[in-house]
């Protein structure tokens, strides 16, 4: 039971990892779902396909090409050496944006349903108050979509936690690097450590009961404010 100690490291890593996570897909998503939601350009299918795809890709092909990416012979990766960033791959800044990548979809989608649920008389009633388009989109939108956004930063922040697959094929397990909660669990049935497995595995089953709950709470809110 002490090597549990050795989890801290990686729960802290997990959390700032999830909690950065979150705030820049919000920052992401929101735009991108607004636009999704309104526009009636060709382009709408396939960048919503585009967005989609982790959804349905296995999280390590995903990982296995943005490591590819961002590693010392991918564009991104020879951009950041000759930018004398070094490369991104197995580092904590390459667990970012394997989540945003990864987590996208979860962000996406309930800030789009939310903003088409709001439906187009709202909009046409700010146009007639002479509102902006930005006016109209901070001032009714946007407090119009708030479930969407909770739902959105809920999903976002959990999923970046339960991430296994992307993780590992882009930051490996570093201690104190990129080692998070779900390849500390890995690394614990790899030694053999079952009862620390066991506790860990456990902290992560009560945590996604947990953000089930939250999401049924924030949806019957939802359907209360909706009536």
């Amino acid at each position: 039971m002490n090597q549990l100690s050795d989890a801290w490291p990686a729960i802290g890593l997990t959390l700032k990892l999830a909690s950065l996570s979150s705030f820049l897909l919000l920052i992401i998503a929101t735009p991108l779902a607004w636009w999704l939601s309104q526009t009636k350009s060709l382009w709408r299918k396939p960048i919503g396909a585009l967005i989609t795809l982790p959804l349905v890709l296995p999280p390590t092909v995903l990982g296995f090409y943005i490591l590819v990416l961002l590693g010392p012979k991918g564009w991104v990766g020879q951009l950041t050496q000759s930018l004398g960033i070094g490369v991104l791959s197995f580092s904590f800044t390459g667990l970012l944006i394997g989540s945003l990548v990864f987590s996208l979809p979860f962000a996406v989608q309930p800030i789009q349903y939310a903003f088409e649920a709001i439906g187009k008389r709202p909009l046409e009633v700010a146009a007639t108050l002479r509102a902006s388009p930005i006016d109209t989109f901070f001032s009714v939108a946007l407090p119009l979509a708030k479930p969407g956004l909770l739902t959105a930063t809920v999903l976002s922040f959990a999923h970046t936690i339960g991430e296994f697959g992307v993780v590992l094929m882009i930051g490996g397990n570093i201690p104190g690097q990129t080692r998070v909660v779900s390849t500390q669990i890995f690394g614990y049935v790899e030694s053999m450590a079952y009862d620390e497995a066991h506790l860990l595995s456990a902290g992560m089953l009560a945590f996604s009961f947990l953000v089930l709950l939250a999401l049924g709470q924030l949806k019957s809110r939802s359907d209360k404010v909706l009536t």
